[in-house]
């Protein structure tokens, strides 16, 4: 079982809660960029529930169904044997190539999740997992965002325990969280 989702990063600085001397005013400074890095990302769970895995890829520019058609193409040959994928309803997993992509290759089996539902989806926990590492940081570039993920993607596979949490963090039903 594969839960999908896409999510972007930008260089401003996602600003969280942070300590600071009483009386003075935490200050993040950045440059003003609106470049970014758009993710699609995959937790996955074996039918024995035995095993968590997060498979993902980074652009730079939007993800498209294109780029949605190529990261299903990566998980087909990631993952042996069936494949039940849930995702949202968004307009890129109903595109042209995503269909032909999923007429040519049936064992890969996809359910969308209710509308308006991200609570059920653990990939959500994932990105939100994400920005919190990244909170208050200011990279320069996107190269340094782009190595900061890479960091906290290797931080994040290896530690199932942590990838086991988004699935349970979820509103999934109790079978499918076990």
């Amino acid at each position: 079982m594969a839960f999908l989702d896409e999510s972007g990063f930008l260089l401003i600085p996602n600003v969280r809660r942070t300590w600071a001397p009483r009386g003075e005013t935490p200050i993040v400074r950045h440059r003003y960029r609106h470049d970014r890095i758009s993710a699609i990302s995959a937790v996955t769970v074996s039918f024995r529930r035995q095993r968590v895995g997060l498979y993902l890829h980074f652009h730079r520019e939007n993800v498209s169904q294109i780029e949605v058609a190529l990261f299903l193409h990566y998980l087909l040959r990631q993952i042996r044997g069936p494949i039940v994928l849930l995702w949202d309803g968004g307009s890129i997993h109903t595109g042209q190539a995503v269909r032909e992509f999923l007429r040519r290759h049936p064992r890969l089996h996809v359910e969308k999740f209710p509308a308006y539902a991200p609570e059920l989806n653990p990939d959500e926990n994932v990105w939100g997992h994400y920005k919190r590492e990244l909170a208050n940081g200011r990279p320069d570039d996107v190269a340094e965002l782009l190595s900061r993920l890479g960091g906290i993607t290797q931080d994040v596979r290896s530690r199932s325990a942590l990838l086991r949490s988004f699935i349970t963090a979820s509103d999934l039903p109790s079978f499918l969280r076990t």
